[in-house]
């Protein structure tokens, strides 16, 4: 990799030899590229893609312990100098911003203008290229949606240095392609996303979480009885320990006039004396620590409180989506690869008996090294053409995303 280096240095990258500090996955990189631009974005690539290296793409580190293993890398191309915002059209509804971008400053601009994007961050610290190639997202995805439904507009660059650019204001999609939604949740393995052109959402005048603690016999009446309100919430969260009692939180945003009736009602739908009423920020950050492992479970919102009642337990803490049936379960800290396995064995069949799945969202290196990080995927196939045509080479994160790709 010294050639590639000099070749970079030559082409005005800003690049430096790698340290223990930048490995991923137990990897050490020869190589650190920090371009500034989509256009030394391009050249970076193209130069690696000449000695075939391995890349890896970096925002703010804040997901290298997402997916599966990657199997190595040579060159890590880090986000951290694109951090610009590129356009904010308030009256349009519209932000364009570099990946690079923490996406809690591009959402400190845009509330300046009474505005919002619908994202919300599970993991602190995470860059808007971050949050699109893992897909994550919050308690507000029920109201407002999910990255897929927000993104309007993406520029890429491909493995072999292309440049694409898709939706927003380019009239045609790359091969037919819609690049943005294709990306989101890829984990960095088809392509470098570079910058993307989002909808915004007006901030509502006020906001109120409705809260209770209910038993494990009455969570799923409850959450019946929420979910076929005409309450409109605008997140609908459970939160469960081991061994406790679950929490149920409600939402609810709008005008100053609007909101308080629908504070009520929602206190009659609880049907509980302990319903409260706070204005302080649910805790949608996902559970667990640092030493444990996370688990995305999925399922049809009939299911959410025997899939819920089914982790805890097993000892796992769950927190997630009850009204669009995305779970987060986290173990305890250093939870041995043996038991997690045998986590992953009881409740893939019963989440797939509801309609969804369980993934690993996020481990210590250790348990992803030895655990089935995907489980069952449809559509593996499709998934490896796209790979091969995107990325045929295999430069890009190699072994991060499902069956290896």
């Amino acid at each position: 990799m010294v050639d590639l280096s000099a070749a970079l240095r030559d082409r005005g990258v800003d690049v430096r030899a790698g340290t223990p500090a930048d490995a991923v996955d137990g990897h050490v990189p020869t190589c650190v590229a920090r371009p500034t631009s989509t256009a030394q974005v391009s050249i970076v690539m193209r130069e690696a893609d000449t000695v075939d290296a391995v890349t890896v793409v970096r925002g703010n580190g804040s997901k290298t312990d997402f997916g599966g293993v990657v199997t190595g890398v040579d060159l890590l191309l880090e986000t951290g100098a694109m951090d610009r915002l590129l356009e904010h059209q308030p009256g349009d509804l519209i932000v364009r911003a570099e990946a690079g971008m923490p996406l809690a400053a591009l959402q400190a601009h845009v509330r300046d203008s009474g505005q919002r994007l619908g994202l919300d961050e599970p993991i602190p610290g995470g860059t808007i290229g971050g949050v699109l190639a893992s897909n994550t997202s919050g308690a507000r995805r029920l109201h407002l949606g999910t990255a897929r439904d927000l993104l309007i507009g993406v520029t890429v660059v491909l493995a072999d240095g292309t440049v694409a650019r898709s939706g927003g204001k380019v009239v045609k999609n790359v091969a037919g392609y819609d690049l943005g939604k294709l990306l989101i949740g890829s984990q960095g393995t088809l392509a470098v996303i570079t910058e993307a052109t989002f909808r915004l959402h007006p901030v509502p005048a006020t906001g109120a979480w409705v809260t209770a603690a209910v038993g494990a016999h009455d969570l799923e009446p409850l959450l019946a009885r929420l979910c076929h309100s005409q309450l409109a919430p605008a997140a609908l969260e459970i939160d469960w320990q081991p061994g406790g009692s679950a929490t149920v939180a409600m939402l609810l945003e709008g005008t100053d006039d609007g909101v308080p009736p629908r504070i009520e009602a929602a206190r009659e739908q609880f049907a509980t004396e302990t319903a409260t009423v706070a204005e302080l920020d649910w805790p949608w950050q996902l559970p667990g620590t640092l030493d444990s492992a996370v688990l995305k479970i999925t399922c049809r919102l009939g299911a959410v409180a025997e899939i819920a009642d089914a982790a805890t337990e097993l000892g796992l803490h769950v927190r997630g989506a009850a009204g669009t049936g995305v779970l987060y379960a986290a173990t305890r800290p250093q939870t041995p690869v043996a038991t997690v396995a045998g986590m992953l064995q009881l409740l893939r069949p019963l989440a797939a008996r509801a309609g969804g799945a369980v993934v690993v969202q996020k481990a210590p290196l250790a348990l992803r090294y030895e655990l089935d990080v995907w489980g069952p995927v449809n559509g593996l196939q499709v998934m490896r053409r796209l790979k091969d045509q995107f990325d045929p080479g295999r430069l890009l994160a190699p072994g991060r995303f499902v069956g290896g790709i």
